[in-house]
């Protein structure tokens, strides 16, 4: 039994956010604008602020841009012309668009200080790149393809809070949170494959 911590959160995430998103959809707000918003914001934040070794306060940054994530969605769903599939295919793009962002702003900030850890980094960015590539890939082979230790959500918060506990002070944050997403990745890339494997 694998549970996911998304799917587990989801319900209580989706009653909180859904008055938010109604508003938003009151005010004129689309779906795919807070998409963009959200990035622009996001992507801006991590390649200035953490390069400029402002952990703490890049990460604070991004996670308020990464909610436009859970509000996208929630808008989509609940708006009278409902999700599109170009709403969902422009979200999944950009949610691949500001992952890397986020890891690409640490690589830069570990080489500006002669980090031996910026590897590592780059090791966890290309697993975490191939876990969404071989879901799609086997749904194009129509092969759900969905499990696996690590999902995005839970990546995404193991990197902020190891970041933030970084610029925090606290000692080996960065190193141990690092080591961990790309174990977590490509444990999650081997079972994917299995997956495809077992399904072909």
């Amino acid at each position: 039994m694998d549970p996911m911590l998304s799917a587990s959160l989801k319900p209580a995430v989706t009653r909180a956010i859904n008055p938010i998103a109604r508003a938003g959809l009151r005010i004129g707000l689309t779906p795919n604008a807070v998409t963009l918003i959200g990035a622009i914001g996001l992507i801006s934040s991590a390649l200035f602020l953490y390069p400029n070794g402002h952990l703490f306060g890049g990460t604070i940054a991004i996670s308020i841009f990464a909610l436009s994530d859970l509000f996208d969605g929630a808008m989509a769903r609940i708006s009278q012309t409902g999700a599109s599939s170009w709403g969902g295919f422009l979200d999944s793009t950009i949610d691949r668009l500001t992952d890397s962002a986020i890891l690409i702003g640490v690589v830069l900030y570990l080489i500006s200080e002669s980090d031996p850890l910026s590897p590592v980094v780059l090791g966890a960015l290309v697993l975490g790149s191939l876990v969404p590539y071989i879901r799609a890939k086997a749904e194009s082979m129509q092969i759900e393809c969905s499990g696996g230790i690590a999902e995005r959500t839970e990546r995404l918060i193991i990197a902020l809070t190891a970041i933030g506990f970084e610029g925090l002070g606290v000692p080996y944050a960065l190193a141990v949170g690092m080591w961990l997403l790309l174990a977590l990745a490509a444990v999650t890339v081997i079972q994917r494959i299995l997956i495809v494997k077992a399904a072909l």
